[in-house]
């Protein structure tokens, strides 16, 4: 495994524990299912994702019974209460022959990066301890940043970022947190050491300088000594003067390397970007070697690459490769939709705008208005209001598929899509009219926020292309738009 392969294990690396998260643990759990006589009974079983919703915790779309579970928290003992969804964890445990249920042995949860955010180059990334963190559509933001967006942030503030890291190191977040430490309370980092100087005890895991100078090592180093090439997690209290992180601990992970590649025939669902991709049958997902030669892909193949965010279920064979038997290709989250539910929800199904919202057992639910931990579909009355982020559901052209839902105060409504047809003034996406003859010259936005006028909007003809309008719903598939902006897809 060479460095930059290895740097996509360390959302992966959650604690000592997971040594045996594949393997001999798993066998304990069966015990604790004993199945009726003539079941199929549970199976070991490995996931890694974001937690998408609770009531026990869902993740890749399993519901797992977490009632006697351990949690290990940053690396600390700790409850379901500390998790929020968008957290990204690992689950050992077993599932059921259904695949859609499973009890969990243990949840270990580990941020990638907490610290002070030093630059927001743009409207969609964060420097954070020398750490590029990107914000998505999938993006999930604590509700003590205000507004719950990249503008809720600032240079300064500590966060903790959970994500999937990409083929180059940086961060796809799934969720920020602000975070007020107090004293004593570190910041850490876990990434590749570069550009190691034994002399100078420093070294960089990405653009980030460590200095170790006073820092406690672990016992696992190869010849106790660190090494280019060892990943590793290194927690501080300060930025020197130079720039550096000052550590007071370095941790090796390498030994963790393992935790979730697990025995010849434990069960796996794991969710992250393609790391490595060689071809459709052979990539690697967050590290972890996939063999997707009799696999069955669901969604786009034509997008497969690197980078791109899928979701992989099979077993391990005795080679420690995960062997496919599905593979889900997440589409990118291009339409976004808030505003009122007009019906209530039934079979899978919410509608606003008039417009036909799919949510799966993919979907991360999320409860912004009331905070309730344990809330789903069956939560939501007409009248709510939602915010929506998805994609057009292959299986169903003009409805959505959703990737996020959350229930929220109300808000200007919103409508986010590729514009199908224009009579000027109106825009129609998704089957909704947009009146935009209300917007000043002044709202209407090209893909850099700047204004572009009436004239420049309608003169680069927007059929075709990703608009976002904010507005008032004045029908149920029409909306008074008090601004329009071009979207980069």
């Amino acid at each position: 495994m060479n460095a930059r392969t290895a740097l996509q294990f360390f959302t992966l690396v959650c604690a000592a524990a997971l040594t045996a998260a594949c393997g001999g643990s798993s066998g304990g759990g069966a015990s604790s299912n004993t199945p009726n006589v003539g079941a199929v009974p549970p199976e070991s079983a490995v996931a890694f994702g974001a937690i998408s919703g609770f009531g026990s915790i869902i993740v890749n779309g399993v519901r797992y019974d977490t009632s006697s579970a351990s949690f290990s928290i940053d690396d600390s003992p700790g409850t379901e209460d500390d998790l929020e969804v968008g957290d990204v964890v690992i689950i050992d445990g077993t599932v059921s022959s259904s695949g859609t249920t499973g009890t969990a042995i243990s949840v270990t949860f580990n941020d990638n990066v907490e610290g002070p955010i030093s630059a927001i180059p743009d409207a969609t990334t964060l420097i954070v301890l020398g750490q590029t963190v990107h914000i998505t559509a999938d993006t999930s933001f604590d509700d003590s940043i205000v507004p719950r967006s990249i503008d809720g942030l600032a240079v300064t503030d500590i966060v903790e970022v959970s994500g999937f890291v990409d083929s180059i190191g940086d961060i796809l977040a799934t969720r920020i947190e602000l975070k007020n430490p107090g004293p004593g309370d570190e910041f850490e980092v876990t990434g590749i050491v570069e550009g190691h100087v034994p002399g100078a005890m420093t070294f960089m895991i990405n653009a980030l300088v460590v200095n170790y100078s006073a820092a406690m090592l672990d016992n696992d180093f190869p010849g106790g000594v660190i090494t280019d090439g060892d990943l590793v997690e290194a927690k501080g209290l300060t930025i020197n003067g130079l720039g550096e992180f000052v550590a007071t601990e370095v941790d090796f992970e390498d030994d963790q390397l393992a935790g979730l590649a697990g025995d010849a025939d434990d069960h796996a669902e794991i969710e992250g970007l393609i790391t490595r991709f060689g071809s459709q049958d052979d990539f690697d997902v967050s590290g972890i070697t996939v063999d997707a030669r009799n696999a069955l892909f669901e969604g786009d193949v034509n997008i497969l690459g690197l980078n791109v965010k899928v979701e992989v279920e099979g077993r391990f064979n005795a080679n420690r490769v995960l062997v496919a038997d599905k593979v889900d290709i997440r589409r990118d989250s291009v339409v976004e939709i808030e505003g009122f539910v007009d019906l209530d929800p039934s079979a899978g199904t919410v509608t606003v705008l008039g417009i036909t919202i799919h949510v799966d057992n993919l979907t991360r639910i999320e409860d912004k208005r009331d905070d309730m931990q344990t809330f789903g579909l069956g939560n939501i009355v007409v009248g709510d209001f939602i915010a929506v982020r998805g994609s057009e559901d292959p299986n169903a052209p003009g409805e959505v598929l959703a990737a996020r839902l959350e229930r929220d105060d109300p808000d200007d409504t919103i409508l986010q899509g590729i514009v199908e047809s224009v009579a000027e003034p109106v825009i129609t996406i998704l089957g909704v009219r947009i009146d935009t003859s209300g917007v000043t010259d002044q709202n209407f936005e090209d893909e850099n926020d700047m204004p572009i006028g009436s004239a420049g909007f309608f003169g680069r003809p927007p059929d075709g292309l990703v608009v976002k309008a904010k507005g008032t719903e004045v029908g149920v598939t029409d909306i008074a738009a008090i601004e329009v902006e071009f979207e980069t897809p």
